[in-house]
């Protein structure tokens, strides 16, 4: 028989227990999620219930009944702005950790402890920390929207620093294996290895520079595109990912005759012309490049075992940080966005950019000069 009470209905059932049942802001009467063990715990919960009603923070309990991959695919799919690149990246983050364990779990049965066990899990199963990372950053981004829709009260993702990435530090070539190494690959890319560490660029934005981002004495390049491939294999030109990418970059003096002498070799003289090409003209894929250069066997042969493609830009921001230029100056000629300081300061930064190219060209200079000298008395 159901008690009487100014909210709500408490019923014993046939088993002992107890059920409480509500009538709804929307007008629909509603069971509790679970049954009680008391008749006391089961008007507890309908007081609590009221409280929520009365100070408007009650939540329709039907609206997080989504399952996770479903919400995940859509919330995706809906994120403005994101980087061809990147939606990747989370399509595959998504199909690759989340939907396999968590995936037809419904919103409103994600918990704090569920979400502990799948990430326990997958640090089991040999997956890494970064990528373990990656995927609980893109999970509790988008519960944190579930949060904003209303459809759950609280986001169950609560793992302390979780969501930090810690990479392993990564390797860093000396100025005479980064000019090996560009000595080892095939002509046509040779600057290309240059320019990746003597001047911080990217892959994308190395594959994406055409001929009239070069002044005419190439002393500057200007950052203004990167190439994209996504994982179908489309290619598109875009602009750089933030605002700091777009940037020009003073080519450290030791290096501009490599520059002008790459470009009269291998770029028509059309202003739209790609600097870096394949054999045969084609814009130059990363899968690609990576066989034409057969680039493991080149790294191993320049003493660099493991080193990858990214390392030469690694190798270019330490060796740039040598020279006693401001973390700001750093970060205007890297063309990184990840402070507030650096995006305003590199307005400013070209007297300072110039500064770090000529003491980056100084180290390369006493490099060579130190190869040359050894050779030398190697032949006496």
């Amino acid at each position: 028989m159901a008690s009487k009470r100014r909210f709500g209905r408490v019923r014993k059932l046939p088993s002992g227990r107890y059920q409480a049942r509500y009538q709804g802001s929307d007008g629909i009467d509603r069971p509790a999620p679970r049954t009680f063990a008391s008749e006391t715990d089961a008007n507890r919960w309908l007081t609590a219930i009221e409280a929520d009603m009365i100070r408007g923070t009650w939540r329709n309990p039907d609206l997080g009944r989504i399952a996770l991959s479903d919400y995940l695919t859509e919330w995706i799919d809906h994120r403005p702005g994101l980087r061809p690149r990147t939606l990747d990246l989370y399509r595959w983050l998504h199909r690759k950790y989340i939907a396999p364990s968590l995936g037809d779990d419904l919103l409103t049965d994600l918990t704090p402890g569920a979400i502990r066990a799948w990430r326990a899990d997958l640090l089991a199963d040999g997956v890494s920390a970064t990528m373990t990372a990656k995927a609980y950053r893109l999970l509790r981004a988008a519960l944190n929207t579930a949060v904003d829709d209303e459809l759950i009260r609280r986001n169950p993702c609560r793992i302390q620093g979780a969501g930090i990435e810690r990479p392993t530090e990564r390797p860093t070539a000396t100025v005479a294996q980064v000019f090996q190494l560009a000595d080892i690959v095939p002509r046509r890319l040779r600057v290309l290895i240059l320019l990746a560490a003597f001047a911080s660029l990217r892959y994308g934005e190395l594959a994406a520079l055409r001929r009239r981002d070069f002044d005419p004495r190439c002393r500057t390049l200007t950052v203004r595109a990167t190439l994209v491939e996504r994982q179908d294999g489309t290619l598109t030109f875009g602009p750089p990912k933030t605002d700091a990418g777009m940037r020009t970059v003073t080519i450290p003096a030791a290096i501009r005759r490599d520059v002008l002498a790459h470009l009269d070799a291998f770029v028509n003289d059309d202003q739209d012309a790609l600097v870096f090409t394949g054999a045969t003209g084609a814009t130059l894929r990363r899968s690609n490049f990576q066989r034409t250069c057969n680039w493991r066997a080149s790294v191993a042969a320049a003493g660099l075992p493991g080193f990858h493609f990214h390392d030469l830009r690694h190798t270019g921001n330490t060796l740039a940080s040598r020279t006693g230029a401001s973390l700001a100056d750093l970060m205007a000629r890297m063309g990184h966005a990840s402070t507030r300081a650096a995006m305003i300061y590199q307005h400013t930064a070209r007297e300072q950019d110039e500064q770090i190219a000529d003491a980056l060209s100084s180290q390369i200079k006493k490099s060579q000069d130190r190869a040359r000298s050894g050779h030398g008395k190697r032949k006496k």
